[in-house]
């Protein structure tokens, strides 16, 4: 059964920082791209940030460039999402994903498994 677990959201101010974590069981995590989108409320979810299979190749949404940053550790099953710079239009649930594929990817097509969801609020 696949399962991905995010956490490590919460409430912080306008340019604090937060580190969601996303642990991965079930799947061939390190042979699988990895993503972070977002769904602000009344808004489509959007992509944020998409990482390879071995963690040398990113790719951010321009929103987010220069401010967030996606990582992995295979060894671990999980991959994170270094929040700096917040504002509070980054306010919105973020989910991890799994694509299904090694390579990057911003088509929320491409990502086959969903995790559950953690809220991220940006007080102004």
């Amino acid at each position: 059964q696949v399962q991905l677990v995010a956490s490590g959201g919460g409430l912080v101010q306008a340019g604090g920082s937060l580190r969601p974590s996303c642990a991965a069981s079930g799947l061939p995590f390190s042979s699988l791209a990895m993503g972070w989108f977002r769904q602000a409320p009344g808004k489509e979810r959007e992509f944020v940030a998409s990482i390879s299979w071995s963690g040398d190749t990113s790719i951010y949404a321009d929103s987010v460039k220069g401010r967030f940053t996606i990582s992995r550790d295979n060894a671990k099953n999980a991959v994170y999402l270094q929040m700096n710079s917040l504002k509070p239009e980054d306010t919105a649930v973020y989910y991890c994903a799994a694509s299904k594929y090694g390579t990057v990817t911003d088509t929320q097509g491409t990502f086959r498994y969903w995790g559950q969801g953690t809220q991220v609020t940006v007080s102004s």
